[in-house]
């Protein structure tokens, strides 16, 4: 039954998705054009009016498109209990451009580039072409007819930028992560949002500068450039929007997001006043295009508010010799996650506004009751909370006082990915090592209690500056010391620093850590996880009703009250017409909203744990009573990993498929990249006879 629903559902997801692609496909063409006013002509004679028409034809389908595909997630995961099969198309996940200035490009990413960027030229070659036939120069302006192609050009590349802006949302989403339906996770698809904002940014930025070329010319900028029309076109909207784009994006180049991350995050919240005057700029007509990414987006925003409501506190901290503390936080027992999954914190503090996301290192099925990560002191947020909880307190009554925390999360994977391989190689480094910690901690589990039969071989590689630096596997010593189960086997690195010790006699120096305890008698919260999928497909489908109740009372107002004693009906201003739109959907958004706090605090009393009354107990490993041989373990100083490691890894393992998991620096991961592109190529001769394959999976992390 469940298995034939959710090929219902996928046969759904295909046909919603061909219906939305076929939209975008056909709109440049003529035909559709002409169509689309005949439909207009009758939907303006009814209470939907044209722009019931257009949310219902242009923004709905999308919205559906969401909402079955949380229903397919949903059902997935509560069905998914066995190890997930191999794709066939695996292949086309491992890196084939491996580039300094490009990064790490897979099989499938170049596919879907390549698809857009053919979307684009024909958006851009339909319109244009269609423009040109007709040929009919703005008189206002005189232009001649190399001007008036020049102002053609320009206002194309507009329509490119909106192509892109109605994508540009989506991969950011998490509670709502649709592109989790493809398998590809938030932290692995803000690369996706950052290159079609600059795609974005680009078309946006050669459609204003065309436009002003077209201006200076004639000697129109004064009169054009600060004009509000009551209709069509809003000159001045666009200028603001272009401004407000340009501000995000020049803000979000690495060198400026490293280095000022909180000029980043502030600035990156003018999104409110780019698309508030995108709407009033391309008009309401325009809007419904891109209006799914932004009707998702603050609805998602929204409830992520709500699912941090209200504070916890930190059970307990952990201080590392490498300036790194790990934060154990109370959790609901019920509330389960998949390794490598990420949470996003908030110390109020430290700061009131700013978010930052970290990996959780421990496994949800050790810890039952708690949920920990580990965070490294590298910028001023990450300084702040190392000083806050490393500090000694002035009075002894200090020592326990409550820190409290805002917790939003966790997002992860529905599935496990790394369970259905042979044998897995793990290559972390510095603070990249924290979501193997949790993949670490899972397969100790699975493996301990008879569950899991793969991977038969993990090899984890790690490389750090510092031998103190190595005192973040202290939360899998267990795992390390374990001579018995000879499945795991480590090799560290260590680059900055000589020396001739043993791994043990390593761990014994730095795995010495120091614990501190909060009092929590004054929360009586846990966190307890992002909603029901199938809640959040419900809340789609009830903010939806009510949007388009709201412009259904709308067209029905206007009508009755602007119709004039001749007959003829009073013309709306187009920005009245779109701020309707907006006051709108701000009301569908705080209606369903308001829904959201009833059922959350309606949970929070019944369902959430209350640790007030009875403390937690939490286990962590301690340094004492380490092996100094190890002999299963490797360490070297004074020089980086050598990733040819991977050929002789691949001829001990015993299966046929091996996992390549990396997590570090972006120069760790493109060598790892392009190593395994070489041995992936190396191994096709080998494969005809053992049926080997290796995949690449790369991780993200945030200092």
């Amino acid at each position: 039954m469940a298995k034939a629903s959710l090929l219902i559902l996928k046969v759904l997801l295909t046909i919603l998705f061909s219906v939305w692609l076929s939209l975008w496909l056909l709109k440049p063409t003529r035909t559709w054009e002409k169509k689309w006013r005949e439909a207009e002509e009758k939907a303006m004679k009814t209470v939907f009016n044209y722009n019931g028409l257009s949310f219902a034809v242009y923004t709905f389908p999308f919205l559906a498109l969401a909402m079955v595909g949380f229903i397919y997630l949903e059902l997935k995961l509560r069905t998914n209990q066995m190890r997930p099969e191999r794709k066939l198309i695996s292949a086309l996940s491992n890196p084939i451009v491996v580039n300094r200035y490009l990064g790490i490009l897979t099989g499938t990413e170049i596919l879907l580039v390549f698809l857009f960027v053919t979307f684009l030229f024909w958006t851009f070659y339909a319109h244009i072409s269609n423009d040109f036939k007709k040929m009919m120069p703005t008189k206002s302006l005189k232009l001649s007819m190399w001007q008036y192609k020049v102002l053609k050009v320009a206002t194309r590349f507009g329509l490119l930028a909106e192509a892109c802006l109605a994508l540009l949302l989506l991969p950011i989403l998490r509670g709502m992560a649709i592109f989790r339906i493809l398998g590809v996770q938030f932290e692995v698809s803000v690369r996706y949002h950052i290159w079609l904002g600059t795609t974005m940014i680009t078309f946006a930025t050669l459609h204003g500068a065309g436009t002003f070329f077209t201006w200076g010319i004639k000697h129109h900028i004064q009169d054009e450039m600060w004009n509000w029309q009551p209709t069509g076109r809003i000159y001045l909207a666009g200028e603001i929007a272009l401004a407000a784009g340009l501000a995000i994006w020049i803000t979000s180049l690495p060198h400026i997001r490293r280095k000022h991350f909180e000029i980043f995050y502030y600035t990156h919240h003018l999104y409110v006043i780019f698309f508030t005057f995108f709407l009033f700029h391309a008009g309401d007509r325009h809007f419904y295009m891109v209006f799914p990414g932004i009707f998702l987006f603050v609805l998602d925003k929204f409830l992520r508010v709500i699912q941090s409501r209200p504070k916890t506190c930190i059970l307990s901290a952990r201080v590392f010799p490498c300036r790194a503390i790990e934060l154990t936080l109370p959790k609901d027992p019920k509330l389960t996650y998949t390794p490598a999954s990420i949470i996003f914190v908030k110390i109020p503090r430290i700061s009131e506004l700013q978010w930052h996301s970290f990996s959780i290192t421990s496994s949800s099925s050790v810890d039952h009751h708690t949920m920990s990560v580990i965070i490294k002191s590298e910028g001023w947020w990450t300084n702040a909370l190392y000083n806050l909880v490393s500090a000694k307190p002035d009075r002894e009554a200090d020592q326990r006082r409550c820190l409290p925390i805002a917790v939003e999360g966790p997002y992860g994977s529905a599935s496990a990915d790394f369970l259905r391989y042979d044998s897995l190689l793990l290559v972390a480094g510095g603070i990249g090592i924290t979501p193997f910690l949790s993949i670490l901690q899972e397969i100790a589990s699975a493996r301990s209690n008879g569950r899991l039969i793969h991977p038969k071989r993990v090899l984890l590689i790690y490389a750090v500056k510092k031998t103190q630096d190595v005192s973040l596997l202290n939360p899998v010593l267990a795992q390390l010391l374990n001579v018995e189960q000879n499945y795991l086997k480590l090799k560290v690195f260590v680059t900055r620093e000589f020396g001739n010790q043993t791994v043990g006699e390593v761990l014994n120096e730095v795995s010495q850590v120091k614990t501190i305890d909060f009092d929590t008698s004054t929360s009586k919260y846990a966190a307890y996880g992002v909603e029901n999928l199938l809640w959040m497909a419900a809340i789609v489908g009830l903010c939806s009703i009510i949007f388009l109740v709201l412009l259904i009372c709308f067209n029905w107002s206007t009508h009755f009250y602007g119709e004039m004693p001749s007959g003829r009906v009073m013309t709306v201003p187009s920005s009245t017409t779109d701020l309707f739109l907006l006051c709108s959907f701000v009301i569908a958004i705080i209606c369903s909203s308001l829904l959201a706090i009833v059922l959350r605090w309606k949970r929070a009393r019944k369902e959430l744990l209350s640790f007030s009354g009875t403390p937690i107990e939490t286990t962590k490993p301690t340094g004492v009573g380490i092996d100094n041989t190890l002999v299963e373990h490797e360490i070297h100083f004074g020089g980086r990993p050598d990733f040819r490691v991977f050929c002789k890894f691949s001829n001990e393992t015993e299966g046929s498929s091996v996992g390549v998991f990396v997590c570090g620096p972006e120069s760790m991961k493109e060598s790892v990249a392009f190593t395994c592109k070489l041995s992936s190529r190396a191994f096709r001769v080998d494969s005809q006879k053992r049926k080997l394959s290796v995949s690449f999976h790369s991780l993200n992390f945030t200092l």
